[in-house]
């Protein structure tokens, strides 16, 4: 996948990208991503390069993890998408994914944005959680000025004064980008919930403010999760998620 094909908009495959916080195991990723492609997903999403806040958390099985990601993804006819931290990890992951992942930490990685662009790679650029949205494009500037136009941008909360929710989800953030870019805006309701609750009325702000498609965790058993369970949303309401997104999106389809 060299394009960015799959963001085709449908009403009925309104989340484009899912899968668990972590790659944990072959069997989890592959149980995964049967799941997913069941329900038309197009992209399997797995971290295998962790930054977590906390040095003695689990922090991915690196290679070992792009490999099960890359097989469980392409087996079941989907493309994958992993995040990248420095230049190290993209020459591992560039052989085997389809799409890298530019997490909120590194949006100001700027080495890292001039190689992603020149490497030609489809990539997901998250807003920093600190970062006004001009910033925000001007780091898709450093990834389009090597000649890398396969960018998407991606809105998933920024910090505040607010603690009932792990971010702000800043849904404002959303018509603004689109207005200023040419570029798709993706919405990642899992990281600015911090809580699987209330990633629907999330993801429902987010389609209806006018997102390209949305970017959800998912885990065969979040409790037992290695990373970000409590926002991963299990198997059975990942389902109800994606058929209520559907009902959503053709109204809105309809009404537009």
């Amino acid at each position: 996948m060299t394009q960015l094909s799959f963001l085709q908009f449908s009403p009925k495959n309104p989340i484009h990208i899912a899968g668990p916080c972590s790659v944990e195991s072959p069997e989890q990723i592959r149980e995964t991503a049967a799941f997913l492609s069941g329900l038309g997903v197009p992209v399997l999403r797995g971290g295998t390069f962790k930054p977590r806040t906390f040095s003695s958390s689990f922090r991915g099985l690196g290679e070992e993890g792009i490999l099960m990601l890359a097989s469980a993804a392409h087996d079941h006819g989907m493309a994958c998408v992993t995040e990248v931290m420095n230049e190290e990890q993209l020459a591992l992951a560039l052989p085997h994914v389809d799409i890298v992942q530019v997490g909120a930490r590194s949006m100001f990685n700027y080495p890292l944005l001039t190689a992603i662009g020149k490497s030609g790679i489809p990539v997901i650029l998250k807003r920093g959680m600190g970062a006004t949205i001009d910033e925000w494009l001007a780091a898709s500037e450093y990834i389009a000025t090597e000649g890398n136009s396969s960018i998407l941008l991606c809105e998933r909360g920024i910090r505040s004064f607010e603690t009932s929710t792990r971010f702000t989800l800043d849904v404002a953030a959303i018509p603004i980008a689109r207005q200023r870019s040419a570029l798709p805006v993706l919405v990642d309701p899992s990281h600015a919930a911090g809580e699987s609750a209330l990633v629907s009325p999330l993801a429902r702000a987010a389609m209806a403010a006018g997102a390209a498609g949305l970017m959800v965790e998912v885990h065969p058993d979040p409790v037992l999760a290695l990373s970000d369970g409590k926002q991963s949303l299990d198997f059975a309401s990942f389902e109800r998620l994606h058929d209520d997104l559907v009902r959503l999106c053709t109204t809105l389809r309809g009404i537009g």
